[in-house]
């Protein structure tokens, strides 16, 4: 839009220059159309071969009709523009020919020309400090979001951390109630029984009795405890990624899983087993070398994917041992559909269970 505002206001200049003519009255507006045609042909096909034959030719036409050096002011600042100033080199030449111009134009056209080719040198000057700043703009705009999306990451790794080492905590602090307070009070019932067997006073009877009751109930709240502390510390994720490590580099594993991780328990525990023992498989029968496990969580149930590439021959057959046979059960524990389809493309693992 700018180098528009600049051409026109060009061509005005030249067409004053035009007017100081010797010729008819027609020669001031037919120099003044050739010279937009000129320029406009240039901001049309800029930086081609279209350009550059339109520049060239106009330029030449300046040494039989000296009169259209007139319009040098704007062939020079279309040949800087091109950063092909020697396109103007014909129209220059004709320079030599100024004294069968009136003084007037003897003056304009060196003055207006230096200063459209100096004004167009410093117009492209200021193009490129535009074209640089914008980089520099476009790549600090890039760093920041590249930035800001490491800073996500580093925070949902660490909200992560946390969260497992939450987890760790609990099922520490359960190992503990297990291993301590838990055996403390197994104890202490066994001393309470026993008592109450030797005992002969019948005073001491009901005293004992209402002891080991509380000794019971007490077992009990803390066994339910140590129950919930260990299933909430349960995470999924966390126990599939684990058994992926486990089985070494023979494999190439990909891991999708889109559920939220606020599956119930038992189906998380089922579903790490059968991964566990569906990983166990591949690696003692399966001659490929990857795996693929999905786990996909749908409004009303849940799915679990596990497949692996290798070869099971024309003719699989499933021989149902005691791995899948273990994988079943536990489906079948939980309410869930397993299915086992080998083929010559590899092994796939299939359930669902309802949500």
């Amino acid at each position: 839009m700018y180098r528009i505002a600049d051409k026109v206001m060009i061509l005005l200049l030249c067409f004053v220059m035009f007017c100081f003519s010797k010729s008819d009255g027609a020669y001031p507006v037919v120099g003044t159309l050739l010279s937009a045609a000129s320029a406009s042909l240039v901001s049309l096909y800029p930086g081609t071969a279209v350009a550059y034959v339109d520049i060239l030719l106009f330029s030449a036409l300046c040494i039989p009709f000296p009169e259209l050096m007139c319009a040098l002011p704007i062939l020079l600042y279309d040949a800087a523009g091109e950063k092909k100033i020697w396109l103007a080199a014909p129209a220059v030449i004709a320079l030599a020919r100024l004294p069968s111009l009136n003084k007037t134009q003897m003056i304009l056209i060196p003055v207006l020309s230096a200063a459209a080719l100096l004004y167009r040198l410093r117009v492209g000057s200021l193009e490129k400090s535009l074209r640089t700043y914008s980089r520099m703009r476009d790549t600090v705009e890039e760093k920041n979001v590249q930035l800001a999306d490491t800073n996500i990451r580093l925070a949902e790794a660490q909200d992560n951390e946390v969260h497992l080492a939450t987890l760790r905590e609990r099922n520490r602090i359960a190992r503990e109630i297990h291993d301590n307070v838990g055996h403390m009070l197994t104890r202490s019932l066994l001393q309470a029984g026993a008592l109450m067997i030797i005992n002969k006073d019948e005073k001491l009877k009901e005293p004992l009795a209402e002891l080991k009751d509380t000794l019971n109930t007490a077992m009990t709240s803390i066994r339910e405890s140590v129950h919930d502390l260990h299933d909430e510390s349960i995470d999924l994720d966390a126990a599939v990624r684990e058994s992926i490590r486990n089985i070494g580099s023979r494999f190439k594993v990909s891991y999708e899983n889109d559920s939220d991780g606020d599956l119930p328990v038992k189906i998380r525990l089922c579903f790490i087993a059968v991964i566990k023992e569906a990983l166990s498989n591949a690696v003692k029968h399966s001659d490929g070398d990857s795996i693929h496990i999905i786990i996909r969580q749908h409004p009303a149930f849940y799915q679990l994917m596990i497949e692996d590439n290798g070869c099971c021959g024309d003719k699989p057959v499933i021989s149902e041992g005691i791995g899948l046979q273990n994988m079943s059960d536990r489906a079948a524990a939980v309410g869930g559909n397993i299915t086992f389809t080998p083929s010559r493309e590899g092994f796939k693992v299939f359930m669902t269970v309802k949500a």
